[in-house]
């Protein structure tokens, strides 16, 4: 259910079923949690909160946030092995691909991103915040995933010449039909995907990615280097889906059975629909760009914003797709209990995130020439300028997936389809204006300002409609941006300092630009924005010859 999908050449993983890492408590099947009744009508006391009485929502927030604690911790670990994996074998095949092959699978990874937005029709989340049994609705849900996996896939086979062509490279069309064909596995793993994660079961779905990792490199690395081009990646990604959706299934613990319910297929629709449409928008706003960056500058050039791109989804990407498959459980848990348990838990979330994000973004930002060339070389300098830009994107996009979680977890789904479509609107014509204005950086500016402008106010809008109240928020990041801009105030100038002492042309050496620079940046940060006590609490830590001694309580001290 990543309906946010990275776009990394060889890290994106379409129809990835959930994120990697689980919660202590994963023993348990989908199964068992229903029996409990943790997920009964609103109002009900989850009986896993060993409590007797109805907790308030401070209660039920931290009760469900250790739970979510756990989950991320596990879900980050698995995540960033499985990333690490991906990563790998992009910067190989980056040597051995051309940037024409880069562009011609990101017109297919468009396809296919905006397929496995909408071809569940939003099963996958409907089973994630149902309310009542998973076994009721399972065989119903079973049958209406793999009836519109199939539809689609059909439509697009039919399709994919014309797409191909509007993307500027007719060649890509068999590229679009092979890597389309994920969807397919993901209409029948649909509904286990989804029931593993709200039963916070991320241990088994931590297995089946990075099984599905690695099988991913190995086949994609073989064939580029025996000249498949683009169609390594394709059918790398397809043979990784494969065995990820064998496992979940062998996994999931919920019994493979077919059956239609009226009543049941009433309810998925009215959840799913605004939701698979308001995911389809996300799509188009997420893919936008590689079709106009290549039906105007051409396969090439849509290779450099593609790889641009690739860096800035790594936080998205790693953080981001843990989050999402915490968030969303969480949140429901939340909201079918009392409203302001769901706003405590926004206005929780909200400062961490944006206190995690923000030092990433500056160091990209500010030293996007230096990260290029020192993982990709100079080949592919052009898409520095990109990715400057795309920083700030990161940070966008972070925060609407945040808001899109919450509001999916609350049932609020049509105003996910108004608020991406709201920015869709916006950011086209801003994507076209931008690239003819500025080349691949214009769109990149274009979808930065469209995202600014635009998506966060649209995001803040549905969620105060939606009965989360934000006011207490704002106060609460003026700290991570005061840090933020000394920070990357701090980078600019030792990035500046290096080059003069270095001397030449090149500035110094990169790795030492990298690591002085960057560093000094993330040190004035962290100086800023983490509370004195916490930064105190690590003195005696950090003191060279210092014995430490165990308090009483068995802590450091």
């Amino acid at each position: 259910m990543d309906q946010r999908q990275t776009r990394d050449p060889g890290a994106h993983d379409p129809g990835a079923h959930g994120p990697t890492g689980t919660p202590a408590d994963t023993h348990d099947t989908a199964d068992t949690h229903d029996r409990t009744g943790a997920h009964g009508p609103p109002g009900t006391p989850d009986p896993t909160l060993g409590e007797a009485r109805d907790p308030t929502a401070d209660e039920q927030v931290g009760a469900i946030g250790a739970k979510a604690g756990r989950g991320l911790r596990w879900s980050l670990l698995g995540n960033v092995g499985t990333k690490a994996t991906t990563f790998v074998m992009g910067l190989v095949l980056a040597r051995l691909l051309a940037p024409e092959d880069f562009g011609l699978y990101a017109i297919a990874l468009a396809a296919t991103t905006f397929v496995m937005h909408v071809n569940d029709v939003g099963i996958i989340a409907a089973t994630v915040q149902w309310r009542g049994r998973v076994e009721d609705m399972a065989p119903t849900a079973t049958v209406m995933a793999m009836a519109f996996s199939t539809g689609i896939y059909g439509i697009f086979w039919v399709i994919a010449p014309y797409f191909a062509e509007l993307a500027g490279s007719a060649e890509a069309t068999p590229v679009v039909r092979l890597l389309t064909a994920v969807i397919l596995i993901d209409g029948v793993t649909a509904v286990r995907a989804g029931s593993l994660m709200r039963g916070f079961g991320h241990d088994r779905l931590t297995r089946a990615n990075i099984a599905g990792s690695l099988v991913n490199a190995a086949v994609a690395i073989t064939l580029a280097a025996n000249g498949a081009g683009a169609y390594s990646f394709a059918a790398g990604q397809v043979a990784a889906n494969t065995v990820t959706g064998v496992l979940v299934l062998a996994w999931a613990g919920l019994p493979f059975r077919l059956g239609f319910d009226r009543e049941v297929a009433a309810r998925l629709l009215r959840f799913g629909a605004p939701l698979a449409l308001g995911l389809g928008i996300e799509a188009v706003l997420m893919n936008a760009d590689y079709v106009i960056v290549g039906a105007v500058l051409g396969p090439v050039a849509l290779g450099f914003y593609l790889l641009a791109f690739n860096v800035s989804s790594w936080v998205p990407s790693v953080i981001g797709t843990a989050l999402r498959y915490v968030t969303v459980p969480s949140f429901s848990r939340l909201a079918e209990q009392r409203p302001e348990a769901l706003s405590l838990g926004v206005q929780r979330s909200v400062p961490l995130l944006v206190a995690s994000v923000l030092p990433v973004a500056v160091v990209t930002a500010t030293l996007a020439p230096e990260i290029v060339a020192f993982l990709y070389g100079a080949t592919w300098a052009p898409a520095a300028g990109v990715l400057a830009v795309l920083a700030v994107l990161m940070v966008v996009r972070m925060l609407t997936s945040l808001a899109f979680d919450v509001l999916t977890s609350a049932g609020a789904t049509r105003a996910t389809v108004w608020m991406n479509l709201v920015w869709a609107v916006a950011l086209v014509p801003a994507l076209w204006a931008g690239t003819h204005w500025y080349g691949v950086r214009g769109a990149a500016i274009g979808h930065a300002l469209a995202g600014v402008l635009v998506a966060l106010p649209m995001a803040a809008l549905a969620l105060s409609r939606a009965g989360v109240r934000l006011a207490p928020v704002p106060p609460t990041l003026l700290r991570p941006l005061l840090g933020a801009a000394l920070s990357a105030a701090v980078t600019v100038a030792l990035t500046g300092a290096i080059a003069g002492v270095a001397g030449g042309t090149d500035g110094g050496p990169v790795p030492l630009r990298l690591c002085l620079a960057g560093g000094g940046g993330l040190l004035v940060y962290a100086l800023v924005v983490v509370p004195a006590d916490r930064l105190r609490a690590l003195g005696p830590l950090l003191r060279p010859g210092r014995p430490r001694r165990l308090g009483r309580t068995g802590r450091l001290g």
